[in-house]
């Protein structure tokens, strides 16, 4: 068993790199303290790159294609820890800090299969373990989602904890809105952490990107720019939230796996919609789907703060304001937290909470049968 955590301050990384695949976030954080006392500072956070014929095999497999060979999948969960293990160095050599200082890292990995209605349900995240402590010489956690999900959850999602700890508040009833390749809320309520949920939302930049790339050339859509371009196509709109996933009742969680290209294409009439219009639709349906998603859930939510890259979409922040017109919609960095890094920070903090022997799930989110600790340990 691991030693537990010190009271002490202590450098945490996190690792992650999520739906949309557009890079590795790495994060160096301090902690102190536990629960709503827990205080948290980012050293240091950057984005690294996959290279592309990894990042295009990773979003092959991760949106449901077919798997070429088991000796392929292998060679993907050994290649991503290394590359997930170069992010790590990178980040301590810009830091300017040692392997040695650092009390452990906590890697989310790559998801590439995510069903949690299957039977048996699983989740499948790679980027092996062994490979990072290895390579860091860093006391490594990862596999956080699977435990959860043996324990009849989601395994999805697991920032709301870390988001309750952070960013809820006595006064008034907020939500947190991560707005990564799929679209996720933590809602805070003024009652406190007994009563905090979570889940997804469906697709937010995930849909958008791949389209953008596709007939751009560009990985994201800068500042909604292209979706500017176009109008929102009302019929293609309602037929897109026809999708029977949306109206599903929490907890419930999704991925690429579901919500991808050829998903849009099956509602496509061909040549009818331009692909500045379809980037507008596209737009739109995420600033739908989350406002639909906080009324039926929280309509006394006085606050959202936003995290992941949508935030950098100032035509999707309007959107979202104006679907939500008695919300403020605004950035967590209006409440000390970098945006690009709350997730990384997060999966840092499970780190911590894994060797405290803490649960760092929440079972009103997953629907796990109850509170577990998650992740395994890989030891330097």
């Amino acid at each position: 068993m691991s030693p537990a955590v010190p009271a002490s301050p202590a450098l945490f990384l996190g690792l992650i790199s999520g739906t949309s695949a557009d890079g590795i976030d790495a994060a160096l954080v301090r902690f102190e303290g536990s629960g709503t006392a827990l205080r948290c500072e980012l050293l240091l956070g950057r984005t690294y790159p996959w290279d592309e014929a990894t990042r295009t095999a990773l979003i092959a497999l991760g949106q449901g294609g077919d798997v070429p060979s088991l000796d392929e999948v292998g060679r993907l969960d050994a290649l991503t820890g290394l590359r997930f293990a170069d992010a790590a160095r990178r980040l301590l050599e810009e830091a300017g800090v040692s392997a040695r200082d650092v009390r452990a890292l906590g890697s989310h990995g790559q998801t590439i299969r995510h069903r949690p209605h299957a039977d048996p349900p699983f989740t499948w995240q790679i980027g092996d373990g062994n490979v990072i402590a290895e390579r860091c010489g860093i006391d490594t956690v990862a596999d956080f989602r699977r435990r959860d999900v043996a324990a009849g959850g989601h395994g999805a999602p697991l920032m709301p904890a870390f988001h309750a700890a952070l960013l809820g508040s006595p006064d008034e009833d907020r939500a947190v809105l991560n707005l990564g390749g799929i679209g996720n809320f933590t809602l805070l309520p003024r009652a406190g952490a007994a009563a905090v949920r979570g889940f997804d939302t469906g697709p937010a930049n995930a849909l958008m990107d791949a389209w953008c790339e596709r007939h751009t050339g560009a990985a994201f859509d800068a500042g909604g720019t292209f979706a500017a371009q176009g109008r929102v196509d009302e019929a293609l709109l309602a037929r897109l939230l026809e999708e029977p996933w949306f109206a599903l009742p929490p907890p419930k969680s999704t991925g690429r796996e579901q919500f991808h290209l050829a998903w849009l294409e099956a509602r496509l009439e061909d040549g009818k919609t331009s692909p500045a219009d379809v980037q507008a639709t596209l737009l739109e349906l995420t600033a739908a789907t989350v406002a639909d998603a906080l009324r039926a859930t929280q309509p006394t939510t006085r606050r959202v703060l936003v995290c992941g890259g949508g935030v950098h979409n100032a035509r999707q922040m309007a959107r979202l304001a104006a679907r939500m017109p008695d919300v403020l919609v605004e950035s967590t960095a209006r409440h000390g937290l970098d945006p690009d890094f709350v997730e990384a920070m997060g999966f840092a903090w499970l780190a911590r909470e894994t060797l405290a022997g803490r649960p760092g799930n929440l079972p009103t989110v997953s629907g796990a049968k109850g509170p577990r600790v998650l992740g395994t340990v890989f030891p330097a």
